[in-house]
């Protein structure tokens, strides 16, 4: 596609089913100076408005001042109940391919014969999202950031376990990038009302669950089956290694016997 710009195989073009909302903003493009800004992460500090309790004429209040800095009409909305509704804009920041389904009609051996394989199967289609892919989400204000990554995820038709995900608050300080981590139970559109419209303050960005631990849990069989086939092989050549090691110290001593 010349407007999303995905890689694929050149085998499974055809096979990609993208929602392609047309070519990035010169605001949304990823020009490279990411790198260069970001000198300090922390996924554990919590922000500053992270901590702060609001009150019902608190938050009405915050929502008149947030819809009236903002440029566009993705206003908050206060509700009867006391909840409110709003836009977070998130940034997919993905460097490994993620999975979508794709289904191959096989045709059957016989004619006229449907067969058992002539029914569809399944497939998945592995590509890479575009770098800036950015994405609009109306949601409420208890809505969870566990959520907003499966809504991502629907989004695009990404069949990955979402725990392989997380979604983390970004901001620009005194020259440098912030990120935390947040948790599932975290509310994104109380910290963006919180924060304010703006995006150096805050932004939201998903990514790699980098747990520094593996959840094996995330992973299908048949890519656990490959992490065995992997263990195995690499099992094998670290035992015949040491046995060639071992033989060739024995035929030394052998020698100066």
């Amino acid at each position: 596609s010349p407007d999303c710009s995905f890689t694929c195989h050149y085998r499974c073009r055809a096979l990609v089913r993208l929602d392609c909302s047309g070519p990035l903003g010169a605001g949304d493009e990823d020009d490279g100076t990411e790198q260069a800004l970001e000198k300090d992460t922390n996924v554990d500090e919590p922000s500053e408005w992270e901590k702060a309790e609001l009150d019902q004429a608190q938050v009405e209040q915050r929502i008149k001042e947030y819809n009236s800095q903002i440029n566009s009409n993705l206003f908050m909305s206060l509700n009867k109940d006391g909840s409110y509704t709003g836009f977070i804009k998130v940034q997919l920041k993905l460097v490994r391919p993620v999975s979508v389904p794709a289904t191959k009609r096989v045709p059957s051996l016989q004619a006229g014969r449907p067969g058992p394989r002539a029914q569809g199967v399944k497939r998945r289609t592995s590509f890479y999202l575009p770098k800036g892919t950015v994405k609009h989400l109306h949601i409420l204000s208890h809505t969870r950031a566990s959520e907003v990554i499966d809504a991502l995820l629907r989004k695009f038709t990404v069949v990955d376990n979402p725990r392989k995900f997380a979604l983390f608050e970004r901001s620009e300080k005194d020259e440098q990038v912030y990120l935390r981590k947040l948790a599932d139970e975290e509310q994104p559109l109380r910290l963006r009302l919180l924060a304010g419209p703006s995006e150096k303050v805050l932004s939201f960005v998903l990514k790699e669950n980098e747990t520094g631990e593996v959840n094996w849990d995330a992973f299908t069989l048949p890519e656990l089956h490959n992490f065995l086939r992997i263990l195995q092989r690499e099992e094998e050549e670290h035992v015949r290694r040491l046995r060639h090691r071992y033989a060739r110290c024995r035929q030394k001593m052998q020698e100066a016997l």
